[in-house]
């Protein structure tokens, strides 16, 4: 994982486990998803709210060790509410 990328594992409402990652590239975040290690990491265009969550967690424990500025933090509260408006942010 690049300085840019936040990675998580979890599981899929099936159970299977999968494993996530959100590459941060200008202004936007882009997500890619694979199941097993081995598997290709696949594009996800519109990632659930759990996901939008896990990413803002991890930015913002980012934030707290001075990795990133306290502004990306902002700025991704404010996209998660762009694409899920009747989320808790």
């Amino acid at each position: 994982m690049g300085k840019g990328e936040i990675s998580w594992k979890g599981r899929t409402e099936d159970g299977e486990k999968r494993e996530v990652y959100a590459k941060h590239i200008g202004d936007r975040w882009l997500f890619h998803v694979r199941g097993k290690r081995h598997d290709q990491w696949k594009d996800m265009p519109e990632p659930p709210l759990d996901d939008w969550m896990e990413l803002l967690d991890g930015v913002q424990r980012r934030v707290n060790r001075r990795l990133l500025p306290p502004v990306e933090e902002e700025r991704l509260r404010k996209k998660i509410k762009e694409v899920y408006p009747d989320a808790k942010v």
